[in-house]
């Protein structure tokens, strides 16, 4: 199965533009409202605190470009962000579907994070993070769906590895 929402990548290019133009926007009446005006007087701060909270908002809400391919035998995930300053901490992982162990997607205010538990060859259990805020319901509950099947089939080859070397 694939899921990918790229086809909205205008719509985060428009919001970042905007959070943009109104942080550049915030800066030139803070310097407006220093040097000519004086209307807001003591409070001048918020001038530049609304937009500031904006943006890092919009950098803590996380990637929002996800995509997750199952085809075939390995799990592909691609978390990446459309701005090329805050590009690194892009997300790619590929791994055989049999290491996938658990997953787990907690949803908190206004951010959404999917962490996947996978084994390692060490067998140490290794959790991968992105960033699922951006997806829609359906999307979502597509992902789960899918993630569970795998989750799933590994446990029923585990168990059966299980009884037959017992």
């Amino acid at each position: 199965m694939r899921l990918s929402n790229r086809n909205r990548i205008p719509v985060f290019s428009f919001i970042y533009s905007l959070v943009g133009i109104i942080f550049i926007l915030g800066v030139i009446a803070y310097i407006l409202e220093i040097n000519k005006f004086d209307i807001f007087g003591n409070k001048v701060w918020i001038l530049l605190a609304i937009p500031l909270m904006l943006f890092l908002l919009l950098y803590f809400i996380g990637r929002p470009v996800f995509e997750y391919d199952s085809d075939g035998e390995t799990l592909n995930f691609r978390n990446s962000h459309i701005l090329y300053l805050l590009t690194k901490k892009n997300a790619k992982d590929e791994f055989p579907k049999y290491k996938l162990l658990k997953f787990n997607i907690v949803n908190v205010l206004f951010f959404k994070r999917l962490y996947v538990y996978i084994s390692s060859k060490k067998s140490h259990v290794i959790i991968l993070n992105y960033d699922v805020t951006f997806l829609s319901k359906k999307q979502l509950k597509d992902l789960k769906f899918s993630l569970n099947k795998v989750v799933k089939i590994n446990k029923e080859v585990r168990n059966e590895d299980n009884t037959v070397s017992d």
